[in-house]
């Protein structure tokens, strides 16, 4: 949508064959650089708006922007932390509401609403429909066991059976909850 509407994106990310996709999908129209500590303080000192969207499966997200680095963005660019659910990815970020989504730090807007989906039900729940039903399909068509053995993406994404938690991220992110 950015793109659509002449912003310059640059997107960051550890994974490189994540990014080759994205140069692949857009062509150029979207700068990709492998995320670290200088490119994030670089760019980020110039953006409009930072996106953080740092995901462990299971597990709580790494703050990956420090106080510092929004201390030095623009007064009245704007944080958003997709990963609040986990905890946050943006150090100065604390989880915000509809009724007060956004507070200021450093100058900078800061917004963290849990659970953003939620913001558009009709199309999360489609998007959601639509990745998980060919995962309940084989589950209906092999069974709980057999999907299991044969499917590993099921197989890492169970999280809690037979009342023990036994993902192991989930279990230590549950130790370190407050």
């Amino acid at each position: 949508m950015a793109i659509g509407l002449g912003a310059r994106v640059t997107v960051l990310d550890v994974n490189q064959s994540r990014l080759e996709r994205i140069d692949e999908l857009y062509g150029g129209r979207v700068a990709t650089l492998v995320a670290n500590p200088s490119n994030l303080e670089n760019y980020a000192a110039d953006a409009d708006l930072l996106v953080g969207a740092v995901l462990v499966p299971g597990g709580l997200a790494p703050n990956v922007v420090h106080a510092q680095t929004v201390k030095n963005m623009r007064e009245g660019s704007v944080v958003v932390d997709i990963a609040i659910d986990q905890g946050g990815c943006i150090e100065t970020i604390r989880p915000t509401s509809h009724e007060n989504p956004i507070y200021k730090e450093y100058g900078v807007i800061h917004y963290a609403v849990p659970n953003m989906p939620a913001l558009v039900g009709r199309t999360s729940t489609i998007a959601l429909t639509q990745a998980t039903e060919p995962y309940l399909a084989k589950l209906v068509e092999l069974g709980i066991e057999k999907a299991f053995k044969e499917d590993r993406f099921l197989r890492d994404g169970i999280n809690v059976r037979n009342g023990e938690v036994v993902h192991p991220v989930v279990r230590e992110a549950l130790k370190k909850a407050p």
